[in-house]
């Protein structure tokens, strides 16, 4: 018959510490109950009697008697794994990650997208590589890499063939032609409606705008006519987009260069910018029109001079009909143009800019390389 389970004789040292860490209890509940253990079993309690003291498993208390024996003091830090052995390795996991990057129309199945529970069983029935991966485990993995669950977005590049031609054009005349390069383009739609802004007011105590019932005023577009070489900024308010407006606008910035020397007008390729009318006018007065590519109006240098008038004339505001909103266009771009390199200017400029960019990329797609 094999003897009984019995911690071996304490040293004096190990005896005291012992001792403190079962009055004191200040090691943790681990240390204090196999502490408990040990001193009570080199005192000659049986297993089975100290099991009941520390509410545990004889098996577990002749464990640690064993690792004390073993190890000394070190037993009181139980060196416990990990838990079970992983079921996937990096392997799995990278193939886990592609699946569930790739539309399940791809594997054969019937969705528009996958849900946790539709890729995990396809994960574990997949034929090529089978994968045993629970729902949440599965979550956990593509958090881990950066997958979410988002609405889809809409994307688009421009398909027009002479997209870098147009491209090279702008920044050429841009370049080589400063003060004699000028940018139009439409504002708006334009509504008599309150807009959302900011303002300084009371903490917890926002400006308040009144709602919205019937819009009975229609909306205007603003004509916006810029020099980029004079870094100035004019136009007119009108009731619709149209080729006579269009001819009207650069008939205003021929005349900002009376001189009869060549102009160059860049403009988006919109039909009313491009009718015959305007097309012949523009080869008599000497006026070349350096159309953007198609959906990329971003590359007019007009749009970030639409910001300032956006955030300081439109946002926060309460216009009560059209003559006002276009009387305190005009009073801005008077103050704009007199103070064309005021701080709060350039900044909404750059904010415009960067509300341009974001969009191109996040929205619109990526236009090809020039």
């Amino acid at each position: 018959m094999a003897e009984p389970v019995r911690a071996r004789r304490l040293t004096e040292d190990e005896g005291r510490r012992l001792l403190n860490y079962v009055r004191r209890g200040k090691q943790g509940t681990i240390r204090m109950r196999r502490a408990m253990i040990i001193l009570a079993s080199s005192s000659g309690t049986p297993a089975p009697s100290i099991a009941r003291l520390v509410a545990a498993d004889v098996d577990t208390v002749r464990d640690v008697i064993h690792d004390f024996n073993a190890r000394g003091l070190a037993a009181l830090d139980p060196r416990w794994a990990g838990g079970r052995p992983r079921l996937i390795g990096p392997d799995d996991i990278a193939f886990v990650v592609a699946t569930a990057k790739a539309r399940p129309a791809r594997a054969g199945l019937p969705f528009t997208r996958w849900s946790l529970r539709k890729l995990a069983a396809h994960l574990h029935r997949n034929p090529t590589r089978r994968v045993r991966i629970g729902r949440e485990r599965l979550r956990q993995v593509l958090r881990e890499h950066g997958i979410s669950f988002q609405r889809t977005r809409t994307w688009k590049t421009s398909n027009d063939p002479a997209f870098d031609a147009k491209l090279d054009r702008i920044d050429e005349v841009l370049t080589r032609f400063p003060n004699r390069c000028f940018a139009f383009d439409q504002f708006g739609p334009l509504s008599i409606r309150p807009h959302h802004g900011s303002g300084w007011a009371p903490r917890k105590h926002p400006d308040r705008l009144p709602a919205t019932y019937r819009r009975t005023h229609g909306i205007r577009y603003f004509h916006g006519c810029y020099s980029i070489g004079d870094d100035r900024l004019w136009g007119v308010t009108r009731r619709r987009k149209g080729g006579d407006h269009s001819l009207a606008a650069l008939k205003s910035i021929r005349a900002a260069r009376p001189d009869g020397a060549p102009i160059y007008v860049i403009m988006d390729n919109l039909s009313a910018n491009k009718t015959p009318k305007i097309l012949g006018w523009a080869a008599d007065n000497n006026v070349e029109i350096c159309l953007t590519p198609t959906y990329a109006s971003w590359a007019n240098p007009i749009e970030p001079q639409f910001g300032p008038l956006r955030t300081f004339v439109i946002a926060n505001s309460v216009h009560p009909n059209h003559t006002v909103l276009a009387s305190e266009l005009q009073r801005h771009l008077r103050w704009r143009n007199a103070n064309a390199r005021h701080p709060d200017v350039l900044d909404a400029q750059r904010r415009e800019r960067a509300r341009i960019r974001s969009e191109r990329h996040q929205r619109w797609g990526r236009p090809r390389a020039a």
